[in-house]
């Protein structure tokens, strides 16, 4: 960095603003547009730009520089000088040839050739998320749509001679292709930067997106993988993982780095499983849930290089530093807690366990901004499987967490759907190199004879859990995954740690595909939305998502479905699930319209208010409202990179910042 702030201060002296030529603007005075009449074809001089694959160059370029020293002293030219520094040389060569291909463009014949729109556009796919990692915004002279044209028009690739180099230095490598990952951990800077790079590389199976902000207000990012990233498809499941909600267990958010990079890339190489596995589902990674606490943790550790620090000290911190958000807040512990609610609800007849609504008194209480994105997460996307990854154990635990009787905090608390729940854990577990081995001598042997799974609350009982939640609130099934003892492991562990994992999180995301799926509709084929599906001595029902499809996880055997929806007549079902099916079982169900008649049974439970009402007093505005400044603009803090642009005091490029 000091290195790029001394060119920047030598290159700055003779900065000028941007020639932008919009319509109009040339009349004003504030730029001038090219004169393709009058070019002048003169050898290449500018420094940055000497060894693109031409020799003569035209001015006045496309941005109506009319000299070499004119270009140089362009906040365009600057840029380039210093991308490499600003972008710690992610996509440095691409930008500079093609920046250069506007600043100097090939001269052939008394006229300037313009670079391909394809060259541009296929930089800009792979580039983008380094811009977007510094909070900068594209540079409006690589507008592929602006500066460049189409191969009809006679344009040319400024980029031939560097894709040749790269040709020509991959055919040099015998080895089978194969997924390249940099086993070290990230900052957060890193991470998003990593998943955004991981996206743009497969951005036809890929995006990324942010669920909300922390309260420091960093991006809960997630990264996606589906065949329609940002659309659901009907009867392809969602599932998702969570790493990092304490902020001190750290290998499992770096097990999600991991599994974003090689989901990826296993994809471009033509792994089967991997494409079988994007093509067939949807597949949402929140690597890091407190961001925040992360900071504080790694921080912690990185003071273990202090002579003077006490050892013995961090040793006994490092389970609790971090581990809450900056509010001091447990986030697995400030979820509503829905589930001393449930076994409430058992005096009624035909109680259910499911999709209970969020009391208002739980948005009298203190919410945190972390939990309040993924409960708006959890409610937009029909997720059918979930797992939670955490360390200081080695175990799968799985609901309730907590205890059905409030003095019992080692009590076995099981849901209506316990051996799902089971088969889901043994999944992870088994396929874990470690997990459920009963000779294991780890973590003071805790589980040493429960081959790796538990139920949450026979380990301790506690309310307000992400697990409890999905399965109460939504039709997801979560479980919890402690990843091992040490909650932040040496980088020397990481790959060790990333092979004991592997098969286990590819297992656990298969798994989704397990039991039923169908969609329900009406007699004209449209599909229902909310139509309620049963299953016979199981009393926790899911409900069908917005086109009418559904998911039901289910053990192998015989089960009695019956399908009810407001306005429609009943339908019931018996199938039979094998024990080895490659894939979910298509049941689909066709309904009637009736007129509707109340049950005396359709009981009202005190208290309860309906499932709609979330948030109700708007208790999180103050998370989405901006500061304005005096005329009504947003406010907004200048990026870290902002002042090298504006040291000599010329106008500012705006252009470079996102808003």
């Amino acid at each position: 960095m000091p290195s790029v702030v001394v060119l920047l201060s030598v290159l700055a002296t003779c900065f000028a603003a941007p020639r932008i030529c919009e319509p109009g603007d040339e009349a004003l005075g504030r730029c001038r547009a090219p004169d393709e009449e009058k070019v002048t074809c003169t050898d290449m001089s500018l420094a940055y730009c000497q060894d693109m694959p031409y020799s003569h160059i035209t001015f006045p370029n496309i941005l109506g520089h009319r000299s070499r020293v004119d270009a140089e002293q362009g906040a365009e030219y600057l840029l380039l000088s210093v991308l490499h520094g600003l972008l710690n040389g992610e996509c440095s060569e691409e930008l500079r040839l093609l920046g250069c291909s506007v600043l100097a463009p090939q001269c052939r014949s008394g006229r300037a050739l313009k670079p391909c729109r394809s060259s541009c556009e296929a930089v800009r796919r792979g580039c983008s998320h380094a811009f977007e990692g510094i909070d900068m915004a594209w540079p409006y002279f690589l507008d592929c749509d602006r500066f460049f044209v189409s191969g009809q028009e006679g344009c040319y690739d400024p980029l031939s001679e560097f894709k040749a180099r790269q040709e020509f230095a991959f055919a040099n490598f015998t080895d089978e292709p194969s997924t390249i990952i940099q086993f070290t951990y990230h900052t957060n800077a890193q991470m998003w930067n990593t998943l955004k790079k991981t996206a743009a590389k497969c951005s036809h199976i890929s995006r990324t997106y942010s669920i909300g902000r922390s309260v420091e207000g960093k991006d809960l990012l997630v990264i996606e993988f589906s065949s329609n990233p940002g659309q659901h498809e009907l009867l392809v499941p969602e599932m998702k993982y969570v790493g990092n909600m304490h902020g001190n267990e750290v290998l499992g958010r770096q097990l999600l780095i991991y599994l974003s990079e090689y989901l990826c890339s296993e994809y471009l190489l033509g792994n089967e499983r991997i494409q079988t596995l994007i093509n067939t589902t949807r597949i949402h990674i929140l690597p890091s849930m407190n961001p925040d606490g992360y900071e504080l943790a790694a921080a912690e550790v990185a003071d273990r290089n202090d002579p003077e620090f006490n050892q013995e000290g961090h040793i006994f911190n490092g389970w609790t530093s971090g581990r809450r958000n900056a509010q001091n807040i447990d986030l697995n512990r400030n979820f509503p807690a829905l589930t001393h609610i449930a076994y409430s609800r058992r005096r009624f007849r035909r109680f259910r366990v499911d999709h209970i609504p969020i009391p208002d008194s739980y948005w009298f209480g203190k919410v945190a901004p972390e939990t309040y994105a993924v409960m708006k997460w959890i409610r937009s996307i029909p997720f059918v499987l979930s797992a939670s990854l955490h360390g200081g154990e080695l175990v799968v635990s799985y609901p309730f967490d907590f205890s059905r009787h409030p003095q019992e905090e080692k009590l076995h608390s099981p849901t209506p759907d316990e051996q799902v729940f089971k088969q889901l854990a043994r999944i992870y577990a088994d396929a874990h190199a470690e997990m459920a081995n009963n000779d294991t001598n780890r973590c003071g042997a805790s589980f040493i004879n429960r081959r790796g799974i538990i139920n949450g609350a026979q380990w301790y009982s506690f309310a307000g859990g992400m697990a409890d939640f999905n399965y109460l609130h939504s039709n997801c099934f979560e479980v919890t995954v402690e990843l091992g003892c040490d909650k932040f492991p040496s980088e020397a562990e990481l790959y060790p740690e990333w092979r004991r994992n592997k098969e286990s999180l590819l297992s656990f995301m298969e798994a989704v595909h397990r039991g039923i799926k169908g969609v329900v509709r009406d007699e004209h084929g449209n599909g229902i939305k909310g139509a309620i599906i049963s299953v016979k001595g199981i009393r926790h029902d899911i409900t069908t998502a917005e086109d009418g499809d559904y998911w039901r996880l289910l053990t192998p055997g015989q089960h009695i479905l019956t399908v009810t929806a407001s306005g429609y007549s009943k339908a019931v079902k018996r199938i039979n699930l094998p024990r080895i099916m490659a894939r979910a079982g298509r049941v689909d169900f066709v309904l009637k319209r009736v007129p509707y008649k109340p049950e005396m049974d359709d009981l009202y439970i005190p208290g309860m208010e309906t499932y709609e009402r979330f948030d109700p007093y708007n208790q999180f505005e103050s998370y989405t409202q901006r500061e304005l400044g005096e005329n009504g603009e947003e406010r907004q803090e200048k990026p870290w990179w902002w002042a090298y642009f504006t040291q000599s005091g010329n106008a500012a490029p705006t252009w470079l910042l996102r808003n």
